[in-house]
């Protein structure tokens, strides 16, 4: 009694991969299907195998089954295998119907390549999905090429490949926001679509008008991605009146606004996020680092707690546990912010982690590596400030100063990369003037920047103009006020014997 190929189907198509694996042991070693003039019929099985392997995602041995069918399927006759090559999905549901059961040649290097894609090997995919003709390539196809071309830093092969994603669909949101990340202006993404409406017949003025919101994520993402922070943020907010609680814009929003400092508003925005959502999890350890600069630990044990039960094999989650490990073992938090790059080598918080531990370990050289890992990924605030902090806790000065102005060169508006300049510049007792600048400069740009008023006050503190100090930090005590704040201003009074005035500060500091 044999083994129909219909019974492997039948369970592949109600997703019972466990069961059609060990089914498909018994389809493929079937006598009748062991013979030389069943080549054709032994490939489909073994590619039957292979999807149920895949699925389990047992990827070696699915890539070793795939394999083995590609080289029965060269055995086949030319006169068969030409007549033959349509989707195994459309084959028809009789085993014994040879001419219209088929082989899709470049489905099964597809699905190769995937398997190795799975396994962090590039270059094997690469090898794999090279080999598919390009007109023969589906969509999916195009993206896992645009992602392996993108992470073996071939850039211009992967914009091409992403570019390729959006003339066959527009709504391929993650090519939109690599190419952002790649450096290709709106104008020429958006131009991608108008050659998908030229594909499909001329677009009617209701498609484009509807299509009006897709430009305005382009542009925002491409913002963004240019370290337009604020031009960013405005397009996202008027995206997201349009789409009100949608949880994608809300996290772009949120990550956003972390990136940049604005810490009680992005934890807002994350915690709506997580309202609509209990189980979402990407950006959440953005969220995570947020709530440790606010010293909320029972918020973020909760959230790590969550996170775990909700899949503990995303890179955010290992995060997320360095974060909370931080202040009870430092390399025990390390070694969480690593695995999390072991899982997903372009996952950003985890070298921005892994970096800002390292310099407070004392290990300035190596965070280096870890924030310039960050920027080779997506230069952005943080990776800047932690370079020129790594930089200057070794005392090289003139990197760190490189580092400086090429964020204020990237970000030529903020005022948060005039100060790291003006950090800098402070760190050498030649320099203060300048970095006294540098900070009033940054206060101009954005009035309610603390960090550039504590900073100024304590030069003030260096030079002796306590009272300076003083007025300046008691302006801001009104609107921006927080721990920081009146931890430093105690540290004036104290050092100018004001003594009760310092300990009413501290006792303030503690309550937040």
């Amino acid at each position: 009694m044999e083994v129909s190929k219909d019974q492997m189907l039948a369970l592949l198509s109600h997703d019972l991969s466990n069961s059609a694996q060990m089914l498909g042991c018994f389809l493929v070693s079937s006598y009748s299907v062991n013979t030389d003039a069943n080549s054709h019929l032994k490939a489909e099985n073994l590619i039957l195998l292979g999807d149920a392997l895949l699925r389990e995602r047992e990827y070696r041995r699915a890539i070793h089954t795939y394999k083995q069918a590609l080289q029965y399927y060269k055995l086949v006759p030319k006169q068969n295998s030409t007549a033959t090559r349509s989707s195994l999905s459309n084959r028809s549901s009789s085993p014994s119907s040879f001419n219209v059961s088929a082989i899709n040649e470049n489905e099964v290097k597809f699905k190769i390549a995937s398997c190795h894609s799975s396994l962090n090997e590039t270059k094997a995919a690469l090898v794999e999905i090279e080999g598919i003709p390009s007109k023969g390539r589906t969509l999916q196809m195009s993206l896992l090429m645009a992602k392996l071309y993108r992470n073996s830093r071939h850039s211009r092969f992967a914009i091409a490949c992403y570019k390729e994603c959006l003339r066959q669909c527009p709504y391929v949101i993650e090519a939109i926001m690599a190419l952002a990340e790649l450096g290709v202006i709106a104008k020429d993404i958006i131009s991608c679509f108008s050659q998908t409406s030229m594909k499909n017949g001329r677009a009617s003025c209701e498609q484009v008008d509807s299509n009006r919101w897709l430009q305005r994520y382009v542009e925002a993402q491409c913002c963004i991605a240019s370290n337009d922070y604020k031009g960013g943020l405005e397009l996202f907010g008027e995206l997201l009146q349009r789409f009100p609680n949608n949880l994608h814009i809300l996290l772009e929003i949120a990550k956003v606004e972390a990136i940049i400092g604005k810490n009680d508003e992005a934890i807002m925005n994350f915690e709506k996020a997580r309202s609509l959502d209990p189980y979402i999890v990407t950006y959440m350890d953005e969220y995570a680092m947020l709530l440790k600069t606010k010293s909320d630990y029972s918020k973020l044990n909760k959230l790590v707690h969550d996170l775990l039960n909700i899949d503990p094999t995303r890179p955010e989650v290992f995060v997320a546990l360095s974060v909370l490990w931080e202040r009870k073992d430092e390399r025990g938090a390390l070694s969480y912010a690593e695995k999390s790059i072991r899982i997903n080598e372009r996952h950003i918080p985890g070298y921005i982690m892994k970096g800002n531990l390292l310099l407070a370990m004392k290990r300035p050289e190596a965070a280096v590596l870890a924030f310039r890992g960050a920027q080779e990924l997506r230069s952005d605030l943080r990776s800047y400030q932690g370079l020129v902090h790594s930089y200057l806790q070794f005392s090289k000065i003139k990197e760190a100063l490189h580092a400086a102005r090429e964020a204020m060169k990237a970000m030529p508006q903020s005022a948060k990369s005039l100060k790291l300049v003006g950090d800098v510049h402070a760190s050498n007792s030649s320099g203060r003037e300048k970095a006294k600048k540098f900070y009033e400069s940054a206060l101009r740009l954005e009035p309610g920047y603390l960090g550039a008023a504590l900073a100024l006050a304590e030069l003030h503190v260096i030079e002796g103009r306590n009272g300076d100090a003083v007025s300046l930090l008691e302006r801001y005590l009104k609107d921006w006020a927080d721990d920081s704040l009146h931890v430093k201003l105690a540290q004036v009074f104290a050092a100018t014997n004001m003594l009760q005035e310092a300990l009413s500060h501290y006792q303030a500091a503690l309550r937040f």
